[in-house]
């Protein structure tokens, strides 16, 4: 008997997501798969991130990283995040109900994931909160913010800048051809990598 297939688009989240409650846009999978692997971060880091939103990122950092603080500054989002955290029984994950632009108190960083509007206004921030080595992420939806982020990441004296997008494709496979839907995951974000 043959296995019964989906026919409309299907963002696959790790079963660490499924059954988490939604409400802000998340960074998916392709996403944070790239922010994870140009930064390297693992077991022995610390990040921060700006932007919690629904937690997503939150909650697939914190299962790899040290740690991870998340600013959020609108309230009903950041207590949607810490119960999608509590769901997930991370316990080195904090959720703080505040601006990021009010400054960072944690330093020696290994990762600042900016998710925010206006995130070019945290580059110098997350530049003095950042190790030696450190990066910065902005996860920037339009080329004009991207654009901002790069150049304000340059002028911050970053040693790297760099800027990427994923894009995936998912494919039909069927017993008289394979090839690939007619609906695919294309644009969400651009991602700017800046490292210190």
């Amino acid at each position: 008997m043959a296995r019964k297939r989906k026919q409309a688009l299907d963002i696959r989240f790790p079963s660490l997501l499924k059954g988490m409650k939604r409400g802000p846009a998340v960074i998916i999978p392709k996403d944070i798969g790239m922010v994870i692997s140009y930064t390297g971060i693992g077991k022995k880091s610390k990040i921060v991130e700006a932007g919690a939103g629904s937690g997503f990122a939150t909650i697939m950092l914190g299962n790899i990283a040290k740690s991870i603080v998340s600013y959020e500054r609108k309230k009903e989002f950041a207590e949607l995040a810490k119960e999608n955290v509590k769901k997930a029984g991370l316990k080195n994950v904090k959720i703080k109900a505040a601006d990021i632009l009010e400054g960072i108190k944690e330093k020696g960083l290994d990762l600042v994931l900016l998710d925010m509007p206006e995130a070019e206004k945290g580059v110098g921030l997350a530049y003095n909160a950042l190790a030696k080595g450190g990066y910065l992420v902005g996860f920037l939806p339009n080329l004009e913010q991207a654009k901002d982020f790069f150049l304000k990441a340059e002028e911050a004296n970053f040693s790297e800048v760099f800027m990427l997008e994923s894009i995936v494709r998912e494919y039909d496979v069927r017993i008289y051809g394979v090839r690939p839907k007619h609906i695919g995951l294309t644009h969400t974000a651009y991602l700017v990598f800046a490292q210190k």
